[in-house]
């Protein structure tokens, strides 16, 4: 094919890509449609690397009176199409783009220095203004300072709107305002504010209460009582940041997060643009697997949206096979360390098993709650991509799951996190636990899982849990022992599909792995608990032939309720299913295949 188009990983700038011969997936039609809303100001949140800063490039370069030749860039595309509009409104606005993804500080000054240099580059793009003879001399200076980065921090937080006057009165048309990572800034203080993030003190405020400030100034005065100088305004981040903050009197902002319809297609690819990427490059034959591990996402009522990033990075390096590619890209800090709170542990390994959790998201997400909610964890974690909503629940909840491969390993990787540094289990351990199950060596991995148990599991960790007014257990001992098990399993999730307490021929199993590669051994396990020896019991034989009772009845309930169905009904052939029987006695695990 002649003039064969190429990915170009690592740009953002629309005008590169097209002039570089980049394949680019048609979002053209976004900009009409982000015109044509009635909203003067508008927030578009989606999770990192999901085409924010691309789409607000191609804003820009469509609708920039500075930039006329940038009309041969739209040449191929849907736009196009419509005339009438490309007539009226190509070019013929000016354009602030600023991002401030980059303002990552660990102190406030820190972060007003970022502020400043970021906010003097845009003054710098657009100096000409500096040679305009209807901008007075006196407001020029204050530009001259703000270039120089010698202005006072109350001229830096006016900026914005004041460079949004001085583009109104030179072109005399009304402003674009174009702001990428708005939340960026904010985020970074709270991560590096002390509890708590409030001060009662007037004089010293917290860092976090200081950006707060800025931002209100800074945002809220370019887009709220700026009708003058404002024609359409588009800011982009993870997260609407709630109440306290800067949208608190906002009356002209709408905020199109990712459970709404409006605007759902336009950050992230579709099947149908997948299907059109995969068939350029002669990639249909792997169309499956990139589904499994890219796709997953559903904003508003478009399902099947699949990772930009990763897509972008696979068709790249599609001969080193599969791997995490979105994932590394960003640190997670502000989520991982809250993901061993009281009650967080259990979800997550539900969410490994594929299973979907019932959560309520909150649209106006306030930081200052972080400290005391705990539920406000599932917001933060669908919000930036690592979970996605797949319907709505009950009373106002969304039901919530992971959303592929790619994004289980993360949480897989949180799991063996936990289990090395909190119970010092050794990943080789592990590693050689899992390896002699799936391979059917189960004296080594009775010896392995022994080993791990006995170092990891202490009496208070397997006491049942009772409910302190009825006395009713809630959580069994089989329940403890069932899900430290899953945790430890979780190692396998790359290979295996990793079931629990489903249904499977004429009951439930407790737990069931599944292989991706049929040719591997499928695995169903039965989890017993019993006593430990008793009085009666002290010819050891006794003890040893209760047992092996309780691990012949755990595999006849396997056999008699047919529990491998499952196994059977994904291709895995009867010869390569092991039955797995694990009695606990205290600490110490029992294990017999059949």
């Amino acid at each position: 094919m002649e003039n064969k188009k190429v990915i170009r990983k690592g740009s953002s700038d629309f005008k590169t890509i097209i002039e570089d011969n980049g394949y680019f997936v048609d979002k053209t039609m976004f900009i009409k449609e982000f015109f044509d809303n009635g909203n003067y100001s508008m927030l578009m949140p989606r999770p990192k690397r999901f085409g924010k800063t691309l789409n607000l490039s191609m804003i820009e370069h469509f609708f920039d009176i500075q930039k006329p030749d940038s009309a041969n860039l739209f040449a191929e595309f849907e736009i196009i199409k419509e005339k009438e509009f490309c007539n009226r409104h190509q070019n013929k606005y000016p354009v602030i783009n600023i991002s401030l993804k980059s303002i990552k500080s660990e102190n406030w000054k820190s972060c007003l220095s970022s502020f400043k240099i970021q906010i003097s580059e845009l003054y710098d793009k657009h100096r000409y203004l500096l040679k305009s003879n209807k901008i007075e001399n006196e407001k020029k200076e204050i530009f001259g300072k703000i270039i120089k980065k010698t202005a006072n921090p109350e001229e830096y937080k006016n900026s914005l709107k004041k460079l949004s006057e001085h583009l109104k009165t030179h072109f005399n048309q009304k402003v674009i305002i174009l702001v990428d990572e708005y939340d960026a800034p904010i985020i970074s203080a709270f991560n590096n504010t002390n509890s708590p993030i409030k001060s009662n003190d007037k004089e010293n405020k917290t860092y976090y209460e200081k950006i707060i400030n800025f931002m209100q100034g800074f945002l809220g005065d370019a887009y709220k009582d700026n009708e003058d100088n404002l024609k359409k305004g588009l800011l982009t981040g993870v997260m609407r940041v709630g109440r306290e903050s800067i949208f608190s009197e906002w009356n002209n902002f709408e905020v199109y997060g990712i459970t709404s319809t409006y605007f759902a297609d336009r950050f992230g690819f579709t099947q149908n643009e997948i299907d059109k990427l995969l068939n350029y490059f002669e990639l249909e034959k792997d169309t499956k697997k990139i589904s499994k591990w890219y796709d997953g996402y559903k904003f508003g009522n478009i399902t099947q949206i699949y990772n930009p990033w990763a897509i972008v990075s696979y068709v790249l390096n599609y001969k080193d096979g599969f791997k995490p590619y979105w994932v590394n890209t960003g640190d997670p800090s502000l989520i991982k360390n809250r993901l061993t709170e009281t009650g967080v542990k259990e979800k997550i390994q539900d969410l490994i098993e594929d299973k979907i959790i019932e959560k309520v998201l909150k649209d106006n997400f306030v930081f200052a709650d972080f400290e005391t909610n705990h539920e406000l964890i599932w917001t933060l974690l669908t919000y930036n991509g690592y979970l996605t909503q797949v319907g709505k629940g009950k009373y106002g909840s969304y039901k919530l799951k992971i959303p592929n491969n790619e994004v289980k390993i993360v949480f897989t990787d949180i799991i063996m996190t936990w289990l090395d540094t909190e119970i010092k289990i050794k990943r080789d351990l592990l590693i050689s636990m899992a390896e002699n199950l799936i391979n059917s060596r189960i004296s080594e991995f009775e010896k392995d899982f022994r080993k791990i148990v006995s170092g990891t599991i202490s009496y208070h960790d397997t006491a049942e849990k009772k409910d302190k007014q009825t006395t009713e257990i809630v959580i069994s001992h089989e329940q403890i022992y069932h899900v430290y098990t899953l945790g430890l399993l979780a190692i396998l999730s790359d290979d295996y599909k990793i079931n629990s307490n489903r249904e499977s021929g004429e009951g439930r199993y407790d737990i069931m792995l599944i292989p991706n590669d049929k040719s591997k051994n499928g695995i169903v396990i039965e989890i017993k608990q019993i006593d430990k020896q008793r009085k009666n019991e002290k010819d050891t034989n006794k003890f040893k032939e209760r047992i092996n009772k309780e691990l012949d009845d755990a595999l006849r309930q396997i056999d008699i309720n047919e529990y491998y169905t499952e196994l059977l009904d994904n291709n895995i052939k009867p010869e390569k299913i092991i039955k797995l029987a694990i009695v606990f006695v205290g600490k110490k695990p029992y294990v017999k295949k059949k």
